[in-house]
């Protein structure tokens, strides 16, 4: 009989795409999704929304899952990159960033549980 050790911590990976200004195309592993807002907040309602797929970069404290122990922040650290391609000003490019702190209900649940939330803008001008 062979006894596999899980690790306990791991790290997820994300990544997406988008083709709309509320469409997120997305994949893991081998697995394709659609992250989308509904057609009432202007979306094309393809997929679940931002709020309902929530943490999808991150590091993840499973002991808590595996009932080993109770952990009291399960995703110690998330990493977000952000590419855009975009011909807005600095300061707009600024504006954008600080909204998304500020506004965000995905960014401030994050942040405002203990995790670590990394942002890491890669911009390219057209």
């Amino acid at each position: 009989m062979v006894t596999v050790k899980e690790k306990t911590t791991v790290t997820q990976r994300i990544r997406g795409n988008c083709p709309t200004h509320s469409r997120t195309e997305i994949s893991v592993r081998d697995v394709k999704a659609i992250v989308d807002e509904p057609k009432e907040r202007e979306g094309t309602n393809m997929g679940p929304t931002p709020t309902e797929t929530m943490v999808a970069e991150s590091t993840f404290d499973r002991r808590g899952a595996q009932l080993l122990e109770e952990i009291e922040v399960p995703f110690p650290k998330i990493r977000l990159v952000i590419d855009v391609t975009t011909d807005a000003s600095e300061a707009g490019l600024e504006k954008v960033k600080a909204d998304l702190r500020r506004f965000c209900p995905v960014s401030k649940v994050i942040r405002n549980s203990g995790t670590e939330l990394e942002e890491v803008w890669n911009v390219t001008r057209p």
